[in-house]
């Protein structure tokens, strides 16, 4: 009889984690850190897309969380060779944020002031993982000061970003709410 693997293995309890290559760091290491964020932000991600029912957006946001995956498993990869057993990002991902950006802009009015997150659901959700890729970003361009990181990686945070402020606008029109532009009280 095969022994159950059990999702505790008590190896982090006293404040490391081990990278994809062996060395052990703090938990509040630069990598971890930033692989760390990007988890956070793939998880709100799946809650907008649990509130949507757009076929061709779902088969997007799913490859889009394929792809952060793959950013996470490079970023905790230490070592050159441990990367040459992961899956690329490349820059055609880069481009496919941009052709989804572009359909969906086709559709909305151009944008004149910004916009308060709220309205529906998915459309605050869609905001909260703007906002997480932003800090995601942030924190990846730190690790890069220190750290080889594909330059690729910021690119496709920084569309990433931007796509989900226009899937906002987007889903905003969609669910037929209305849009809040921000007024200065000045």
């Amino acid at each position: 009889m095969e022994s159950e693997r059990k999702i505790y293995t008590k190896l982090g309890d006293k404040g490391e984690t081990s990278l994809l290559g062996g060395s052990k760091v703090p938990k509040y290491h630069e990598r971890i850190e930033a692989y760390g964020t990007l988890d956070e932000l793939n998880s709100f991600i799946g809650l907008v897309r649990d509130h949507i029912d757009i076929e061709t957006i779902i088969t997007l946001i799913k490859r889009i969380q394929d792809r952060i995956f793959t950013i996470e498993a490079r970023l905790a990869a230490e070592t050159r060779q441990a990367e040459d057993y992961l899956p690329d990002l490349a820059e055609s991902d880069i481009e496919d944020l941009e052709k989804a950006i572009d359909r969906l802009e086709e559709e909305l009015p151009p944008i004149k002031n910004f916009v308060l997150p709220g309205g529906h659901p998915a459309v605050s959700y869609s905001h909260v993982a703007r906002t997480i890729c932003r800090r995601a970003e942030r924190t990846v361009i730190r690790l890069a000061e220190t750290t080889s990181v594909d330059p690729l990686i910021v690119q496709y945070l920084n569309r990433l970003s931007d796509y989900f402020f226009v899937l906002s606008r987007y889903l905003t029109k969609y669910f037929e709410v209305n849009e809040t532009i921000w007024k200065s009280n000045s």
